[in-house]
């Protein structure tokens, strides 16, 4: 970067707010090193900094908390991180319309700290919640286990503020929960992964603290058995909002060793409502063939989302695949039958109630075996397709990366995502080919 860019940057948000050389080794992916990174201290200075790196045409990468920086494929020259961590004020809180507007850098723990004492909660529970940031959240659409009931930010987002590659300030949506005529704009920049333009502010909608809460595991000899128990619950009167199947590897982690499957079952409510549906739960596992289900310590819940992650010392590779619901435990299986031919081990959960797998690869001494690694993501890929699903490869070695690729082939969706990414950003500046289609 030139030393003049470097300069107006320093003049724009201050010089402790700039940082260069060893300063940015948190932010080095894939091996490389950005050449700047900078953080705003509000809108105005976003654009600034953004406007100044299309003029000098400098790749933008937007940073909440860093919890997804390796998702997709990284930027093909060095770039500008642009950090948003300064920017994490709740800007309005209207407890009676269950609405809150907030600055894109706050993290999703911070918020939630905040609701809480108003006694309402954002019904989103990605993983690191210390570290993952309400725009970065939004920007990957990340999730978690009770996303069976409360859907995703997608379900949750009604007003958006962005700033776009040539630094001009779009509000879209609003701060009221309505229906409205006309384009939903703020669902465009949902999983756009920091392509089409910085998310700098929010408005969601907020739900009332549930009275009680319980996290229920049922064990099982049998994942297909499980899988059957998934089938009974979502037949079933109960609501529950969380509903996850995990095989013996990622049970480990969650404090449950030599359970060859489990069922976990998470349920919110009146204390009451609670523990009927937990009394329910019970007829309909053990018809299944599963044990007695017991309540889980709540410390699980975090862990529940990285299961499959935290089975491995440093998992080698994480594909998340989609496929239907009553397709998980079938998926599962061959899955980690295909690692095991090929000398692999892998750890498996899935949000079995919305069809959304993820299964995590141990490379252990295969990890210069790149070849052998490969087919087996290919192999789980190619499964997910049969099964009329897809799959991304969410983390892995660059090398695996460019040898399985990271997203499915897009067809004419990929090219309708490639017009709208010129048309939004036609200097190709924002986190430049991290996208579908190198996008």
């Amino acid at each position: 970067m030139q030393a003049a860019v470097l300069e107006k940057l320093r003049g724009i948000v201050g010089t402790p707010h700039v940082l260069t050389g060893i300063e940015l080794s948190p932010f080095v992916v894939e091996g490389r090193t950005p050449e700047a990174a900078v953080f705003p201290g509000g809108v105005d200075e976003v654009r600034a900094v953004v406007t100044l790196a299309a003029e000098s045409e400098v790749p933008v990468i937007a940073w909440g908390g860093g919890t997804a920086a390796a998702a997709g494929m990284p930027a093909p020259r060095p770039g500008l991180v642009l950090g948003l961590k300064r920017l994490d004020r709740v800007v309005e809180h209207e407890p009676g319309d269950l609405t809150v507007t907030v600055e894109a850098g706050r993290t999703m723990a911070a918020l939630q700290s905040t609701l809480h004492e108003r006694g309402q909660w954002l019904s989103l529970d990605p993983p690191d919640a210390e570290r993952a940031t309400i725009g970065g959240i939004v920007a990957t659409n990340a999730s978690g286990p009770r996303r069976h009931l409360y859907g995703t930010a997608r379900d949750l987002l009604i007003g958006v503020t962005v700033v776009t590659a040539d630094g001009a300030l779009v509000r879209g949506g609003g701060k009221v929960v309505k229906n409205v005529a006309g384009y939903d704009l703020p669902k465009l920049f949902v999983g756009s992964c920091g392509t089409l333009g910085v998310i700098v502010e929010l408005t969601v909608k907020l739900r009332p603290r549930p009275d009680d809460e319980r996290l229920v595991v049922a064990p099982f000899d049998r994942l297909k058995d499980a899988g059957s128990a998934v089938r009974a619950v979502m037949a079933s009167d109960l609501i529950p909002n969380a509903l996850d199947l995990c095989d013996a590897e990622a049970l480990r982690p969650l404090g449950m060793v030599g359970a060859p499957a489990a069922l976990l079952v998470g349920f919110d409510g009146v204390a009451e409502q609670v523990a009927w549906q937990i009394e329910e739960l019970k007829r309909l596992v053990q018809a299944a063939g599963g044990e007695e289900p017991r309540v889980l310590p709540s410390d699980r819940w975090p862990r529940l989302a990285t299961a499959a992650a935290d089975a491995f010392d440093g998992a080698g590779a994480i594909m998340r695949l989609c496929v239907l619901p009553t397709q998980v435990s079938d998926v599962m299986e061959q899955g980690s039958a295909l690692a095991r031919a090929r000398g692999l081990a892998s750890a498996w959960t899935a949000h079995a109630g919305v069809g959304v797998l993820t299964g995590a690869l141990s490379l252990g001494g295969r990890r210069d075996d790149v070849g052998a690694v490969a087919d087996v993501l290919r192999g789980w890929r190619g499964i997910a397709q049969a099964f009329a699903g897809y799959a991304v490869l969410d983390v892995a070695p660059l090398a695996l990366k460019d040898a399985v690729g990271v997203w499915d082939e897009a067809g004419a969706a990929g090219r309708i995502m490639e017009r709208i990414k010129h048309e939004l950003d036609p200097r190709n500046v924002l986190n430049p080919g991290r996208f579908v289609g190198n996008i």
